[in-house]
């Protein structure tokens, strides 16, 4: 049982990643307040309350239009998301969303204190574990794996048999 419970342990955090990110990339395309450059709840006021108070200023100041880098950064949310949850090029995927929850941490949330109250630094933590396993069970790269690895020993056989 300790055994089977080891070997899907990262399933959950996978679940929780990706409909998290699914869920954030969605909310954002779907939000007409969000996706405008000025107004409250606007990527243009957090960007510009962003600024001030940011660990690395220069993230901020170089996206050229707001409500843009809004946009990709929706639709990267929700295809990192998608991605984990199907467990396709997982740890790429996981990867991305530790880069966008690692700029995220810089800019929106560096100005909260205590640190651990501001979300985006846990999110990078989380994403850690993927990014180095993987998602090696209930997954398509477990599925491509196990297909390729039946290939291979297709052709291994057929090979030592005409040799």
């Amino acid at each position: 049982m300790r055994d089977r419970a080891a070997r899907y342990a990262l399933l959950p955090l996978r679940v929780f990643l990706g409909v998290t990110f699914v869920y954030a990339g969605l909310d954002k395309l779907t939000d007409p307040a969000f996706l405008s450059t000025t107004g409250p709840g606007s990527i243009g006021e957090v960007m510009r309350g962003a600024r001030d108070t940011s660990a690395v200023p220069g993230l901020v100041d170089l996206v050229p239009s707001p409500v843009g880098f809004a946009v990709l950064l929706a639709l990267a949310e929700t295809a990192v998301g998608l991605a984990v949850l199907a467990g396709l090029l997982t740890r790429l995927a996981a990867a991305g969303g530790a880069l966008i929850s690692l700029s995220l941490w810089l800019t929106v949330s560096w100005q909260v204190t205590p640190y651990y109250y501001g979300n985006d630094l846990a999110y990078l933590m989380a994403w850690t574990p993927l990014i180095l396993a993987g998602a090696p069970y209930w997954s398509l790269d477990s599925l491509i794996r196990s297909r390729r690895t039946a290939r291979s020993s297709e052709r291994s056989r057929r090979s030592r048999r005409t040799a």
